[in-house]
């Protein structure tokens, strides 16, 4: 059974997310505030968090980014708020998907289901061989999960990580939109096309400056160049 935190400072949000999720078949823990959710990250195990922003104590990003420090337990992000800004932000502190409210408890659960699918593909793979990509200054270290630009280590988050090394195994090819969100995130994801514009645009950031190798296809999608 599943262990799911929900993390609210309003009572009847948790209530509703607890009823779907317990008739899922989760095991439901909740907390108030950022605060108290870090807390019982650092001494309990969950295998998702669904995260609101706007919370006292400790806002939802800040919780986010002190619970990355020492867990990469999927967190699903809920605001009020659906600017691109505010989705950046949650994704930059770590968040795995980001939720608008008022939201379906239906479409909550069915991401939540999603995520720990991917989840559990990743974990249950065999151990591969040592598997390291490079272009200039840029190292990706699959293998390891690290990388680095001009020697520097980069601190990514999860999905960027995805994001780049699949990329990188297909440099040189033009990557549709639909076949990128199939092979990274999933045929069972919920999310669309601005998801994956976001994520782009965060990697681009984070491994600057060779952002310029991702190319935009318009109309198309993506390209990882091997030459600038």
């Amino acid at each position: 059974m599943a262990r799911l935190l929900v993390v609210d400072d309003e009572v009847q949000i948790r209530m509703l997310i607890r009823k779907y999720a317990e008739f899922g078949g989760y095991e439901v823990a909740e907390a108030e505030n950022g605060m108290q959710a870090v807390a019982m990250c650092r001494k309990e195990h969950f295998d998702a968090i669904i995260m609101d922003i706007m919370m006292p104590e400790l806002d939802g990003f800040s919780a986010c980014r002190e619970i990355r420090k020492s867990t990469d337990t999927p967190i699903l992000m809920l605001s009020a708020r659906g600017e691109e800004y505010d989705k950046i932000n949650g994704f930059e502190f770590g968040a795995d998907d980001y939720i608008v409210k008022p939201f379906s408890p239906r479409e909550l659960m069915l991401r939540v289901e999603a995520i720990l699918k991917r989840v559990t593909k990743r974990t249950e793979k065999p151990a591969p061989e040592k598997e390291i990509y490079r272009v200039q200054g840029l190292v990706a270290d699959v293998t390891a999960r690290i990388v680095t630009v001009d020697g520097r280590v980069v601190d990514m988050s999860p999905k960027e990580y995805d994001l780049l090394f699949y990329l990188m195994r297909n440099r040189n090819i033009a990557i549709p939109r639909e076949k990128f969100i199939a092979d990274v995130w999933g045929y069972d994801f919920y999310g669309g096309d601005r998801t994956l514009d976001t994520h782009i645009k965060l990697l681009r950031k984070s491994i600057a400056p060779y952002s310029d190798r991702i190319v935009t296809l318009r109309g198309v999608g993506y390209r990882f160049n091997d030459a600038p």
